[in-house]
């Protein structure tokens, strides 16, 4: 399957599914964070979407929070490795992906492509799975498939900013329902909070490190090697490894502590 570097009409379709409320079910709220569901005809493939209310943060700071990846591995305590690797344009590339999963459940990754989209008011990144021959999967991990993911910031002026999250991932494994459950009701609340307490910090511990490298908004910063589309190949589900966790029980897993509340 050919990769398409998402255009205008992309963004716009996202955008909506962040803003509409059809076919979405509420499965949280609570502390300024909502999180809704929407029922997929495969019971391991969920679509999640998330809301935080970012008061005090500017949708810019969210924006540049989202994307430095030298500050992501600052806060993002499940995060287990993040590398660009190449750029496709001004405002699309190629990244890697590592996340703990709770033992003992593997561990997944992705390689994905990511594009992103200043509108005004509004801020968009989204990204999907790609092959790229450089990085096939790695033995230690499942390699998951991100089919659409990515966020929407709304500027609300001088009060802040709305932070979107939607997701839909193939994790490439029968997860067993309790996991299903327990990233809408606690994991996916829990990490947008973490996302709202780092932009909190993020303007005293930019101005320490590089603060005028941002080169997701100045493309003459970016060093990174340049990749022609051509190089990628849409990543399917069906041609990775699929492995069955459906039997694993809440109480043989190891919760992250980060995860504890």
């Amino acid at each position: 399957m050919p990769v398409q570097i998402p255009d205008d009409s992309d963004f716009s379709s996202f955008k909506d599914q962040c803003l509409s409320a059809d076919g979405w079910t509420s499965r949280y709220n609570k502390g300024g964070v909502t999180v809704w569901c929407r029922d997929q005809e495969s019971s391991t493939v969920q679509k999640l979407k998330m809301r935080i209310v970012c008061k005090d943060v500017m949708a810019e700071t969210l924006y540049d929070v989202l994307h430095d990846t030298s500050y992501r591995k600052k806060w993002d305590t499940n995060m287990i490795d993040t590398y660009d690797i190449g750029r496709l344009t001004v405002n699309a590339d190629v990244g890697y992906y590592s996340w703990k999963c709770p033992s003992p459940l593997k561990n997944r990754d992705f390689v994905t492509m990511r594009s992103w989209l200043p509108l005004g008011n509004d801020f968009l990144i989204i990204n999907y799975s790609v092959k790229h021959p450089q990085h096939p999967p790695k033995k230690d991990y499942v390699r998951a498939v991100s089919l659409l993911t990515g966020y929407l910031i709304q500027s609300n002026g001088a009060a802040g900013s709305t932070l979107y999250y939607l997701t839909q991932v193939d994790p490439r494994g029968s997860l067993p329902k309790w996991v299903v459950n327990r990233v809408s009701q606690f994991v996916a609340p829990k990490a947008m909070r973490k996302i709202y307490k780092a932009s909190l910090k993020y303007p005293e511990w930019k101005r320490k490190h590089n603060p005028s490298l941002k080169p997701w908004m100045f493309p003459e910063q970016n060093t990174l090697p340049c990749i022609n589309v051509s190089e990628l190949t849409l990543q399917r589900a069906d041609s990775l490894e699929n492995i069955d966790e459906s039997s694993v029980s809440e109480e043989k897993t190891n919760h992250s502590d980060d995860e504890e509340t």
